[in-house]
C-alpha cells in the first residue's frame, strides 16, 4: 500500500542542523514545557502560513523548550493530508533556525498510513514524534499495542504515546506502555492525560523503570501533583506559554510554593475554558488574538459557539492572568 505521505528529502545544511537536534534527544533530555501549536486560519478558513510563523516564532523566542504539531487542540482533525504536509514543512523550516525540536503528533487510525505519516514527518524534519492510538470501533489492547510496536519502529527519531481516554475513549493500562518501551526503545516519552493522571503517572514510572519520561497534558491542570510523582514536562495550549514557563522554572529550581501560587492563579482561567475540546481550541485562539501574536481567531466548523455570559466570564480571567504574561 502506498501512504500519502512520502518522505521528503532535506537539504545538506539543513539536514545537518536537524540531525544535530535529534542527537540532542535521542537520551530521554527532551523536558519542559513542550506547547501545542494552534492552527490560524484566516476569517475565510484558510491556512494562514504568516501566521503560523508568526506563532511559531513567539513560542520558540519566548523560551519554549520544543513545540508540538498536530496535537488535538490544533484542530489536525479538520485539515486535509496535503496541509499537513505544508505545515509541517513550514514548522521545520522555523524550528531549525534555532535548532529547538519539534515533536509532530502522528494521527492517522490505520498502522499502514500511521506508519507512512511517521516517516514523511521524520523526512521533513520532525526531531520527536507523538502518536494518537486508533481510538474509532475501539481496537483491542493487542491490536494498539501493535500499532504503537509497528509505528514506533518505522522511524529512528524519539516517540512519545499521547494517552488521552477521556477523548478517545480507550483505554490503555500502565502495562502495555512499558512493555511498549522494552520491545521498543525510541518509544520512550509518554503524554499522560487521563483524569485522574497521578496514579497512573506513578504506575507507568514504576512498571517501566529508568530510561523513560512522562510529560502532563490536559492543559497542564495536574501540574503540580504531576511534576511531584515525576514527570518532567508539559504540553499546555500555547496561548499562555509564559505562565507555564514561569511555573516550570519555579518549580525546576526549587521553589515549588511560587510555582503553585501560579498554578492557582492560572486554574480559573482553565476551570471556566476547558469545559470541552473546541471550548478551550475558541479560547486559545482568542487569548492568540488579543496577545497580538495571530490576527484571526478563526476556527474551522463545527465549532464552540460562545454566549455573552461565556465571553464575560472570559474576559474577567483574561485581565487577572495576563497580568503574568511575559513582556
Amino acid at each position: 500500500m502506498k501512504s500519502d505521505f512520502q518522505p521528503k528529502s532535506l537539504s545538506g545544511k539543513d539536514s545537518e542542523s536537524r540531525e544535530s537536534v535529534k542527537h540532542s534527544i535521542t537520551g530521554n533530555s527532551l523536558k519542559g514545557i513542550c506547547p501545542i501549536i494552534a492552527q490560524p486560519f484566516t476569517e475565510k478558513g484558510e491556512i494562514d502560513e504568516e501566521d503560523m510563523r508568526s506563532l511559531l516564532r513567539a513560542l520558540i523566542g519566548g523560551g519554549c523548550h520544543a513545540v508540538t504539531l498536530f496535537g488535538i487542540a490544533g484542530e489536525y482533525y479538520k485539515l486535509s493530508e496535503n496541509e499537513k504536509k505544508r505545515i509541517a514543512v513550514i514548522a521545520a523550516e522555523e524550528c531549525g533556525k534555532t535548532s529547538t525540536p519539534l515533536i509532530i503528533s502522528v494521527t492517522e487510525h490505520s498502522t499502514e498510513a500511521a506508519a507512512g505519516q511517521a516517516e514523511y514527518f521524520e523526512s521533513v524534519g520532525a526531531d520527536c514524534l507523538m502518536l494518537l492510538p486508533p481510538f474509532f470501533l475501539k481496537p483491542s489492547g493487542e491490536d494498539l499495542y501493535n500499532h504503537m510496536k509497528r509505528v514506533g519502529q518505522s522511524v529512528k527519531i524519539p516517540v512519545m504515546i499521547q494517552y488521552a481516554p477521556e477523548q478517545t475513549g480507550v483505554a490503555i493500562s500502565p502495562a502495555i506502555l512499558a512493555r511498549l518501551y522494552a520491545e521498543a526503545p525510541n518509544i520512550k516519552y509518554y503524554k499522560i492525560e487521563c483524569k485522574p493522571a497521578g496514579g497512573y503517572i506513578s504506575s507507568l514510572l514504576k512498571t517501566a523503570g529508568d530510561g523513560i519520561s512522562v510529560f502532563v497534558g490536559n492543559a497542564g491542570y495536574q501540574f503540580i501533583e504531576a511534576f511531584d510523582r515525576g514527570a518532567v514536562g508539559a504540553m499546555p495550549g500555547c496561548s499562555m506559554f509564559d505562565v507555564y514557563l514561569k511555573m516550570y522554572n519555579e518549580y525546576t529550581h526549587g521553589r515549588r510554593d511560587l510555582a503553585m501560587e501560579t498554578h492557582n492563579a492560572l486554574l480559573p482561567m482553565l476551570n471556566h475554558i476547558r469545559q470541552n475540546v473546541e471550548m478551550i481550541i475558541y479560547y486559545e485562539k482568542k487569548i492568540l488574538r488579543k496577545r497580538g501574536i495571530i490576527k484571526s481567531d478563526y476556527c474551522r466548523m463545527p465549532a464552540f459557539t460562545p454566549d455573552a455570559h461565556y465571553d464575560r466570564l472570559f474576559e474577567e480571567q483574561y485581565e487577572r492572568i495576563s497580568k503574568f504574561f511575559a513582556g
